[in-house]
């Protein structure tokens, strides 16, 4: 059969390519992340992409939307296992930390970065395959725990440019122990039972098996209803406030303003006492940068101990537009150096003296391929160098290269020896 023409395939939908420059700013955001991680004391996790799908059922819950609507699940047809691509990375790291009894020594600060998967309608900040930074914090009981890696997201914010209160803001709740939440839940349900039909049909279906997260609705119709309806903080026992006050006393503190939000909920079934939320006015009705709280029953929920855990999950593409919205994103490194070829007899020699450079720690990019000499300089002079060389015959005759100053016409052009070249680029480049 003959050869015909096919068109390109392109990406998944809501799998999105990220590409220079664009990859700047994600290394930008990584490289303060792992700064920020080691200062606090984390160690880094990596968890498979692919989990048993029973691992975010009984850790997340069957009726979340997560279960119920965006995972990406499957059977493997080798063996007919059923697998999901994770929707989330908590459940993911304390199965890990379960499998190989990463506890037995006493507690353990841990941190992630990666892909994680949701098959929802791609939006702004919003992809099917999207990154996460988390960080876990397992076997700390304490209301210092939850204080300190909200301290740590704040010094995170300050470290990115974002000013507190202004660009983000803090919101806090309690969810109490399990007692307090069924007392709450029991008062819920009959205050949405009664105003049945003022609920939308979501609401409804959530009405007896996540009730929760009515209080979560985005409907405007619903706000009004919502904001009359029984408080969880109002159920609190004296230990449940004493463990939300300890963590508002430390905040206070460290003079750190926040709001205390009744209606905060999280969407999955393993949260208990602290969860919290940053949120943002500068990119639209989405406004959740990042979320967290406390969820003491998922290890035994996933066949462990009971052990007590803390821990966060933020959208680095939320963060990664948000730092466009101030002014913070990060544009690509240009090059320090360079290198014109106005021969191919000269590569030779020059490829030698531009690896060295390298070696020594500078960066030279390379005209690739033919051109003429304006040409080259037109593309040195739009890469951002500070410097050409020019591997001239002539010069390399004479065992040197031309060196030209492309930001500063006062500077004139010079020859340099080969052998000095490393020499005169650390005398004169900054690095």
């Amino acid at each position: 059969m003959a050869d015909t023409a096919k068109e390109p395939l392109r990406a998944v939908k809501g799998m999105n390519d990220i590409l220079p420059p664009a990859t700047a700013s994600w290394q930008h955001l990584e490289s303060t992340i792992r700064r920020l991680m080691d200062r606090y004391g984390y160690g880094e996790v990596r968890t498979p992409i692919v989990e048993p799908t029973a691992l975010f059922v009984r850790g997340l819950g069957e009726v979340t939307d997560i279960v119920e609507k965006e995972m990406y699940a499957f059977e493997d047809s080798l063996n007919g296992d059923r697998l999901s691509l994770r929707p989330e990375n908590t459940a993911g790291v304390v199965r890990a930390a379960i499998e190989h009894s990463l506890l037995h020594d006493g507690g353990k600060r841990l941190f992630y970065l990666g892909p994680m998967f949701r098959h929802e309608r791609p939006q702004k900040g919003r992809s099917r395959q999207f990154h996460q930074f988390g960080a876990e914090a397992l076997g700390f009981a304490g209301p210092d725990v939850d204080a300190e890696m909200i301290l740590m997201l704040r010094a995170l914010w300050r470290e990115l440019g974002f000013v507190e209160d202004r660009d983000v803001r803090l919101e806090l709740n309690s969810l109490g122990a399990p007692a307090e939440r069924r007392a709450h839940r029991e008062a819920l349900v009959a205050y949405l039972e009664a105003r049945r039909d003022a609920l939308d049909d979501d609401s409804r279906r959530r009405l007896h098996t996540n009730p929760l997260r009515v209080l979560d609705s985005k409907n405007p119709d619903l706000q009004s209803l919502i904001e009359q309806a029984p408080r969880l903080i109002d159920h609190l026992g004296p230990a449940s406030r004493e463990h939300f006050d300890g963590l508002r006393a430390v905040l206070d503190a460290a003079g750190l303003p926040y709001r205390v939000n009744p209606r905060l909920v999280r969407g999955l079934d393993y949260y208990s006492l602290t969860v919290f939320e940053w949120v943002t006015d500068r990119l639209g009705a989405q406004g959740t940068v990042c979320g967290g709280g406390r969820y003491d029953g998922l290890f035994e929920l996933l066949g462990g101990k009971p052990t007590p855990g803390v821990g966060f999950g933020m959208g680095m593409e939320r963060v990664l537009l948000l730092m466009q919205e101030v002014g913070r994103a990060a544009s690509m490194r240009p090059p320090s150096l360079y290198a014109i070829l106005p021969s191919p007899a000269s590569l030779p020699r020059a490829l030698v003296a531009i690896e060295a450079l390298r070696a020594s720690g500078h960066s030279v990019l390379m005209n690739a391929g033919q051109g003429s000499m304006k040409a080259q300089f037109r593309r040195a002079d739009g890469s951002g160098a500070s410097h050409a060389l020019i591997f001239g015959e002539d010069e390399m005759a004479r065992g040197e290269v031309a060196v030209k100053a492309l930001r500063d016409e006062n500077e004139p052009q010079r020859s340099v020896p080969l052998d000095d070249l490393v020499a005169w680029a650390a005398a004169v480049l900054p690095r």
